[in-house]
């Protein structure tokens, strides 16, 4: 598998959106161990590295003018568009800025790969636009924010040949994954000897290791590249075996040599709690994922061990 992602990758140049985010920094180390020539647009305000890091810029039209010319220099054979802002809820404040970041910055981007004549984009929804296995009930925001774009992109399929794949990710986790997600919390924990209350802990949770998820980006750049995408392809990176929360802590206590003190039912389920992750998503043809949760677990906790492999 591996030699023929660097065999399909080598030379190829892919622009990167969110590659200062943890799945984004992963994904593009493995991007570039490929052969892949990688090139990251960044913020405003965010230091730049390279000559390789492409800084948005400007406002409506100047915005889109600007991201026409990255497109017109690096003439990426594919764009990855994972930046995205991620609120499990949100208030009065937060809207623009889901909006911004989550629809906003994909249609200029659209707009202005149009223009330059690139059509070969890999986009990251969630399965947040699922609720109780539906095939559009959005848990939240951010979710509905996601299916929007995904709604977006589906006029430039349309109308302007596009191809497109959507990745609907799920729970991901990994080594050095400092976001205040269950694993951190339990590790944090862990460290301090602390006390933390939970809600009673039965949901079920898909969690998908950061290397798995990178190799299903990778599959989906290599599918398109052989041109066997049609349309608009919509694809689950899911473990396929959800694990209850308190199974996890399980694990974790395994893994660790640790009796967490959680107090389970000290917290209510939030609002439009997911109980079972979405499972009516079909996998990348040619992906799977590789790490087990016991593994990815002991990694997580274990960093400097031996890394897991795809």
């Amino acid at each position: 598998e591996t030699s023929l992602m660097m065999s399909s990758l080598q030379g190829r140049t892919i622009l990167l959106t969110g590659a200062g985010g943890f799945i984004g920094r992963r994904l593009k180390e493995r991007l570039q161990k490929a052969g892949a020539d990688v090139h990251c647009l960044i913020r405003a305000g965010t230091q730049a590295f390279s000559a390789r890091d492409h800084l948005l810029s400007g406002e409506g039209a100047a915005a889109v003018s600007n991201l026409q010319k990255i497109c017109e220099d690096t003439k990426p054979d594919i764009v990855i568009h994972l930046a995205s802002l991620f609120l499990a809820s949100h208030t009065p404040a937060d809207i623009d800025s889901l909006i911004d970041s989550n629809i906003r910055l994909g249609t200029r981007l659209l707009e202005a790969m149009e223009k330059a004549g690139i059509r070969r984009i890999i986009n990251t929804g969630t399965f947040w636009q699922h609720f109780e296995n539906r095939p559009y009930d959005p848990v939240n925001l951010y979710a509905a924010t996601k299916q929007a774009f995904e709604d977006i992109l589906t006029y430039y399929v349309n109308s302007n040949a596009f191809q497109a794949i959507t990745l609907q990710l799920y729970d991901t986790y990994g080594a050095g994954d400092t976001r205040p997600k269950v694993l951190a919390l339990l590790n944090k924990i862990a460290r301090e000897n602390s006390h933390l209350g939970m809600s009673p802990g039965e949901q079920f949770l898909d969690l998908v290791h950061v290397d798995d998820v990178c190799a299903a980006f990778e599959t989906a750049a290599v599918r398109m590249l052989k041109d066997q995408v049609q349309g608009h392809e919509v694809y689950a990176v899911s473990s396929s075996n959800p694990v209850q929360l308190r199974e996890i802590v399980n694990i974790f206590n395994h893994a660790a040599g640790s009796k967490l003190d959680i107090g389970w039912g000290e917290r209510p389920y939030r609002a439009r709690e997911v109980m079972h992750p979405y499972n009516k998503g079909i996998p990348v043809p040619g992906w799977e994922p590789r790490i087990s949760l016991h593994e990815g677990i002991r990694d997580f906790i274990h960093p400097n061990q031996e890394q897991s492999k795809t």
